[in-house]
């Protein structure tokens, strides 16, 4: 695991909320430590541990990561039930520079969106139905071009498992962080990749203990989304397609596959 794992009976220090369009949440109290993932502007955390200018802090979906405390606000007060949640748009804020927030920040109460789009709770979850067909067609559309980033959770960086929980929490489903945590969700899907449905998680192993170390979604027919140091980023592969090299060795490293809807 890449983080602390959560603990939900440890007490809270306090509350605070995401100052920043992206905060890196790292392994260890010092920036040169490995970011583990990243919390969004607006989103709050509980902070476990203050320790200096470094706080312990636990995101919504337990993942717990050390993060800086000037990514933080403890006096910004938790979005309301009229949140904005950004698609990607650029706002201006009072007294402040404009700013380009990622896909699922939470947009303030004074924010004025420039460019871009962003949408209430109620419009999100009528734009991304909890449907699995849409969910692919989400994690196809939303990551085009998306640079692999170990930790990231967004567009503008990702990982494997970052992709698969973005793409679920746009049609509010909350998976973990993690590709592990992940293959724990959901049901048995089977192990023919070649028939999965679209949004089935695919799971892989490159480790001898045959560990979960990598995720991607189905989109039906068999193929799948994903994000893959291998490929840079963002690929969709062709699962038949034995003559790719790395198609291949995919298939020689899958496990398993999991429904979540």
């Amino acid at each position: 695991m890449r983080a602390t794992e959560a603990t939900d009976n440890e007490p809270v220090s306090f509350r605070a909320t995401v100052c920043t369009p992206v905060a890196p949440m790292h392994a260890e109290p010092r920036i040169a430590s490995p970011m583990v993932s990243q919390q969004l502007s607006g989103h709050t955390v509980d902070v476990l541990e203050p320790h200096g200018e470094w706080w312990r802090a636990r995101g919504a979906d337990g993942y717990e990561g050390w993060m800086h405390q000037g990514f933080l606000s403890r006096d910004t007060p938790p979005p309301g039930d009229g949140a904005r949640i950004s698609l990607g748009c650029t706002v201006g804020r009072h007294g402040r520079a404009t700013c380009k927030l990622p896909l699922l920040a939470v947009l303030g109460a004074e924010d004025q969106v420039e460019s871009g789009e962003a949408v209430t709770l109620a419009e999100l979850a009528t734009r991304f139905p909890r449907d699995a067909a849409a969910i692919a067609e989400t994690a196809r559309r939303e990551f085009v071009g998306t640079s692999y980033l170990w930790g990231g959770i967004t567009p503008w960086g990702a990982d494997c498992s970052g992709l698969a929980q973005s793409a679920y929490a746009l049609h509010g489903i909350a998976l973990p962080r993690d590709a592990w945590q992940q293959a724990e969700c959901g049901q048995d899907a089977g192990r023919d990749r070649l028939v999965l449905e679209p949004a089935d998680l695919l799971f892989f192993s490159d480790r001898p203990d045959r560990r979960v170390t990598h995720v991607g979604m189905s989109l039906g027919e068999g193929r799948m989304v994903h994000l893959a140091l291998s490929r840079g980023g963002y690929h969709v592969e062709q699962l038949a397609d034995v003559s790719d090299a790395f198609v291949k060795s995919l298939g020689e490293r899958f496990l398993f596959a999991r429904r979540i809807l």
